[in-house]
């Protein structure tokens, strides 16, 4: 392991000037009898993919006009559609942005207007406020989908009715059968590996999602680098569980199987009966699942029923696993929870745990072309092994700043030793190469892997008509690790015209569900400085200094 001053670089490869079209072409004609995806029964092989692909990228282009580096939204839970639109868009030379399909109407247009998006691909039941978000945008066509459309005629799995509802017909939007069949089809990426192509988003401590500029670049060498670290071969099952809109499962379900030629078993949302017969049906090696879905898998009473010899990999980054859970899991499947470390701005992946040496509640090393060092907040100074400061990265994966937004990139990074290194906003330490965290410098709450950022929930929360005041905080999960609480100063006139409960029902219409406050607490006042700013690190100190007590 090298030592560059007090940072830390890891293994190393050399990097590729390939993009992600050229990595689907090429697993596309080595492999094309092989199951690209399996959809609960149903398998589509590469070649079927490749033509796809082909037919919806030469819709885009030929039918409705797109060019070069235009933007295409994708609002999906996991499905075939899902990675068809995405490799079509890659294939013509667009730019992927995915959009969480939890959200709601207001986020959902943010998304829109901010990425000058040409064409939205959405699931039917999101379909019509999809099309109202969609008012006053760039969007020129929306393409509507069901995901009973590659479900097999005998169902192999008892499934929910969202899932088996047939195609509805939806006024201005265009079916997804119609693209299959319209008899376009794309020519080929002309794509460099410096070209843009995916807006990965991640909220901001402003309250407002950010755009992260992705190049092939970035999202090609993370491919590679899962591959080569979690050992993915050609023919093997990767579990399809982790939301492709995500960025975890944008690396780990969209990116890393094909690169590796490996099978896609989607799973399209976590229900873990699901998630145990797929795992044991198809004979699944590599899994990303979240801490929380691995909690609830090994609390299946019916676990010993299913045979998970095959996986040999289970591992992410949203989230610390509980040191308890992480024992577990080794003791019941004899497999070590690999855990990572990373975030959108890095295309996922900055540390990891080593395969043979995995260790609990560690972020790992480096990844692979990564240097990365702890840094004194205030003074920028580099720190040494045991002490603690914010920690930094760089590497081929980082991003190529905020999407129209200058002052937030600039504010990212940092100048150190001729270098620019991503500033995390993370707080933690490094001892003999392996990082820990210990706290994080930005106000954020990580529910159940998901960044939750509270100035935009209160930002909502101030829409409520009866909200005078609002400050939302982190509070302790066993299940979600952290949920989201808001303290809330009412208006006049408001004590009685409302209640807790009647605050959080009406959150959870606006926001995505990983985002609304699960608990909601009533007070007379919130503390604030001389200059009127509500002391949230007071009120979350607070809650620490409660649950401390209480534990």
């Amino acid at each position: 392991m090298a030592q560059f001053g007090k940072t830390i670089a890891t293994r190393k490869f050399t990097l590729s000037e390939a993009t992600l079209a050229d990595n689907f072409r090429v697993t596309a004609k080595r492999y094309p009898n092989l199951p690209g995806i399996y959809f609960l029964g149903t398998a589509i092989t590469y070649k079927q993919f490749d033509q796809y692909v082909d037919s919806v990228a030469g819709w885009m282009t030929k039918h409705i006009g797109l060019k070069r580096g235009d933007r295409i939204a994708i609002l999906m839970q996991n499905c075939p559609q899902w990675l068809i639109a995405c490799y079509a868009a890659i294939r013509a030379d667009l730019i992927v942005v995915p959009i969480s399909p939890m959200n709601r109407e207001d986020e959902i247009a943010h998304y829109l207007k901010d990425s000058n998006s040409k064409i939205i691909f959405c699931a039917q039941e999101i379909a019509e406020m999809v099309t109202k978000a969609s008012k006053n945008t760039d969007v020129i066509s929306i393409v509507v989908t069901n995901y009973a459309t590659y479900l097999p005629e005998n169902k192999k799995y008892e499934l929910p009715e969202w899932l088996t509802a047939a195609a509805e017909d939806f006024s201005g939007c265009v079916k997804w059968h119609e693209v299959l069949s319209s008899g376009f089809t794309g020519e080929e990426s002309k794509a460099a590996a410096d070209d843009i192509c995916a807006l990965l988003y991640t909220s901001g401590s402003t309250g407002k999602p950010k755009a992260c500029i992705h190049t092939h670049r970035s999202l090609v060498h993370n491919a590679m680098g899962l591959t080569f670290w979690h050992q993915v071969h050609p023919g093997d099952a990767t579990f399809g569980v982790a939301p492709m809109y995500h960025v975890a499962g944008f690396c780990h379900v969209v990116t890393c199987p094909i690169y590796a030629g490996s099978s896609i078993v989607i799973l399209p949302r976590w229900d873990r009966d699901l998630a145990a017969h797929l795992l044991s049906d198809y004979n699944v090696s590599h899994a990303a699942m979240a801490p929380t879905a691995v909690i609830d898998l090994l609390a299946n009473p019916q676990l010993d029923k299913f045979d998970f010899s095959s996986l040999r990999r289970i591992t992410s980054g949203g989230a610390s696993m509980p040191e308890e859970v992480w024992n577990r899991l080794r003791d019941i499947m004899g497999i070590s929870f690999l855990e990572a470390y990373g975030m959108t701005e890095a295309a996922a992946t900055t540390h990891l745990n080593i395969p043979d040496d995995p260790r609990a509640n560690c972020l790992g090393v480096p990844f692979f072309n990564t240097v990365s060092g702890v840094i004194d907040s205030t003074t920028g100074e580099l720190l040494g092994d045991g002490e603690t400061g914010e920690i930094i990265v760089r590497g081929p994966q980082i991003f190529q700043g905020y999407w129209n937004r200058p002052e937030a990139t600039e504010e990212a990074f940092i100048e150190l030793e001729g270098e620019n290194y991503l500033r995390t906003g993370d707080i933690g330490h490094q001892l003999d190469g392996f990082f820990y965290i210990t706290d994080r410098a930005k106000r954020m709450i990580n529910a159940s892997g998901l960044n939750v950022w509270p100035s935009e929930v209160e930002n909502i929360l101030y829409g409520n008509p009866h909200v005078l005041e609002v400050c939302v905080i982190g509070v302790k999960d066993a299940y979600r690790g952290e949920t989201v609480k808001a303290l809330i100063k009412l208006k006049d006139g408001s004590e009685g015209a409302t209640n807790e409960k009647d605050i959080i029902d009406w959150s959870s219409q606006k926001m995505a569900a990983y985002k609304y406050p699960r608990i909601v607490e009533f007070v007379d006042s919130l503390p604030k400085s001389p200059l009127g700013k509500i002391l949230w690190q007071e009120l979350q100190d607070q809650e620490n200094t409660r649950e401390l007590n209480a534990g």
